[in-house]
């Protein structure tokens, strides 16, 4: 619980740059990934360390994902500052 709350206000608090806005998103990861195993132990389930198997492979994922957005964000814009990226359009 602690590190969800902390991984929230770390996306909350750090505006400034896209990469140090997704390392609270790996900590909140973490914090689910660590429930699935305790509440897993706790009621003798082996679907929580199931669960917690497939957590690295999205955040794997969600950092490539996010890897790449990074590099096109900073080769069209020349910047990864949030200020600067926020009129983006699709």
């Amino acid at each position: 619980m602690i590190i969800s709350i902390l991984g929230i206000r770390g996306i909350l608090l750090n505006r400034r740059n896209i990469p140090i806005m997704s390392m609270p998103i790996e900590s909140m990861l973490l914090a689910v990934n660590s429930n699935f195993l305790v509440f897993s132990v706790s009621s003798d389930d082996m679907m929580g360390q199931s669960f917690a198997s497939l957590v690295p492979t999205v955040a794997a994922a969600e950092s490539a994902i996010g890897l790449a957005i990074f590099v096109i964000t900073f080769r069209v814009r020349g910047t990864i500052a949030v200020e600067f990226i926020n009129s983006i359009q699709g």
